[in-house]
């Protein structure tokens, strides 16, 4: 792995997509592909888990605003999403146009939030290029956050999932100096949250359908998904022992 941490990378490979695409198609490639459909996805599962009218969720590492821009139509929700680029805020800021929400920039693995303030503390796509060192610190803050009976969720990459592999076997060929995949075996977690006062509620593995969906969904490539749907990353839940 680089020696370089996500406050360097990040911020370098939004600087590259924002060099080839147009400013708002760059934006949203810089927290992966699909938009909309992630987006939607993110928003399903949420529900699925739980998510109420009045639910409060802090979205670290929000990006663009994937997750926001569904949470928008939500009028009771309050919203928190971090990021450690500001071009990406502001442009969550601008597709969401809620006034009411905090979109916060963040310099490290602190999360500004009070302590049992969060109904969901979710993580997508943000382990997956972290350090372990990182995303263990990024646990136990949220942890810290967390309402009693509240939930965090995020996705990450295994190994033994093979569409993960494929992913693994391309960064070996084909690596960026700015875009690091990280992979997380589950006896980690595991252990991370027997060291924090964390529960495993569940794991999902991301080539299995698990996520209940209302309408038609479509990736990019003209893959459909109806009734169930997955992110493609696997997705742990946890919750305060």
């Amino acid at each position: 792995m680089s020696n370089k941490n996500f406050l360097q990378t990040y911020p370098a490979l939004v600087a590259r997509l924002r060099n080839s695409l147009s400013e708002d198609a760059a934006l949203e490639a810089a927290v992966g592909g699909d938009f909309i459909t992630v987006g939607k996805l993110e928003l399903a599962l949420l529900r699925s888990l739980g998510l109420g009218a009045e639910a409060t969720v802090v979205d670290v590492g929000c990006g663009s605003g994937r997750l926001a821009f569904q949470l928008a139509a939500l009028p009771g929700v309050s919203y928190v999403g971090t990021d450690v680029v500001p071009e990406l805020l502001a442009h969550a800021a601008k597709l969401t146009a809620r006034p009411d929400w905090r979109l916060e920039l963040t310099n490290g693995v602190q999360i500004p939030c009070a302590d049992q303030s969060a109904d969901f503390v979710c993580f997508f796509s943000v382990f997956t290029h972290l350090a372990f060192d990182e995303t263990y610190r990024y646990l136990r803050e949220a942890r810290r956050v967390l309402k009693p009976g509240g939930r965090i969720v995020f996705s990450f990459l295994e190994f033994y999932i093979v569409s993960h592999w494929a992913v693994f076997a391309n960064d070996v060929e084909n690596g960026l100096p700015d875009h690091h995949n990280q992979f997380i075996e589950r006896g980690a977690i595991t252990a991370w949250c027997r060291n924090l006062g964390l529960k495993v509620e569940n794991f999902f593995d991301g080539d299995t359908p698990h996520i209940p969906i209302e309408e038609e969904l479509t990736w990019h490539d003209g893959r459909t998904m109806r009734g169930l749907g997955a992110l493609g990353q696997s997705v742990a839940v946890l919750s305060k022992v």
